[in-house]
This record gives structure tokens, C-alpha cells and sequence, in this order.
């Protein structure tokens, strides 16, 4: 029979000698892996009394920013629902109303902005997306919850506090 390819090896049937079946050799070196891995540096981290340090890009929960006056910076273009790949922003745009210029930027807003964080991948996508910088992921990390929907974030959970109600405080 002709070979197909040049890897074939052939295999060696000799006897095992004395020392390979007594399997004393083969004890001994897998004791010594094991003891060397004992005084290693362990990998671990305590992690309640200890936090590890994040990468530099970590990205983490999504926040909606305000502008230096308070006011919402999200003009409910939709480019972050856009760009999303995994669909996990909703958002349905409003008008701005006479008399809440101290509220919003732009003539329009998003009255509804919601991100269903099972379905987001933190590709920061959103965050490169958006024009006016209204959108940013930060450094903290997501909590675990209990139910499906505390998972869904909507526009008061993502805002950021108002300044000017932070100072009365």
C-alpha cells in the first residue's frame, strides 16, 4: 500500500524496560511539578479585601452625560442604536416644549432611552457613535441582579445626577 503523505511515523513496540514499569520515574516527576507549583506565586485574588486592577480600556456600565449647565446632551439622533451590533438600544425621540430650554439642548430629546444590558456586548460602538459625547461607558463594573428586567436600564437609571441638585443638597 502506497502512503498518502510523509507524516506517517512509525510506532515503536519494544518492551518496556524495568524501570519504565515499575513507573517510579514517571511518580517522581509529576511530584516535583506539583511541589514547584506549591511555592509559586499564587494567581488569585482575595477579592473582597483586595481589588484587582482593571486595564486602562476596561469599558463598563453606559451613562448618559450632561453638558457644563445640566442640561441632557442626547439630541435622540439614533446613531448609537445604529451602530449597535447587538441591537441592545432602544430610543424614541420628542420634541422639546416651550419652556424647557433648561432641560435639553437641542430642539429634540430622547423622551425614551433604554439599554437591555443582556443583550449588550461592551464594544463601546455607541460611545464612537455618538456626535454630541452624551454617551460614554464607564469604569464600573455591572451589579448582579436577581430578574430580567432590572438587567433593562432605562434613561433616569443612565443619567447622570443633575449638578445644580447635587449642590442644594
Amino acid at each position: 500500500m502506497e502512503k498518502l503523505t510523509n507524516r506517517s511515523v512509525a510506532v515503536n513496540r519494544s518492551p518496556m524496560t524495568f524501570g519504565e514499569r515499575i513507573y517510579l520515574p514517571a511518580i517522581a516527576k509529576g511530584l516535583t511539578i506539583t511541589l514547584s507549583h506549591i511555592f509559586k506565586k499564587k494567581a488569585t485574588v482575595n477579592y473582597p479585601e483586595q481589588k484587582r486592577p482593571f486595564s486602562p480600556v476596561f469599558r463598563g456600565l453606559h451613562v448618559l452625560n450632561r453638558d457644563e449647565e445640566g442640561r441632557e446632551r442626547c439630541t435622540a439622533c439614533g446613531l448609537c442604536a445604529l451602530a449597535c451590533p447587538a441591537e441592545a438600544i432602544t430610543m424614541e425621540a420628542a420634541e422639546r416644549k416651550p419652556g424647557e430650554e433648561n432641560l435639553y439642548r437641542e430642539e429634540k430629546y430622547a423622551a425614551k432611552y433604554e439599554i437591555n444590558m443582556l443583550r449588550c456586548i461592551f464594544c463601546g460602538y455607541c460611545e464612537e457613535a455618538c456626535p454630541k459625547d452624551a454617551v460614554y461607558l464607564s469604569e464600573t463594573v455591572m451589579p448582579s441582579n436577581y430578574t430580567r428586567k432590572s438587567f433593562i436600564y432605562k434613561k433616569e437609571d443612565l443619567l447622570i445626577p443633575h449638578p445644580k441638585a447635587q449642590d442644594a443638597k
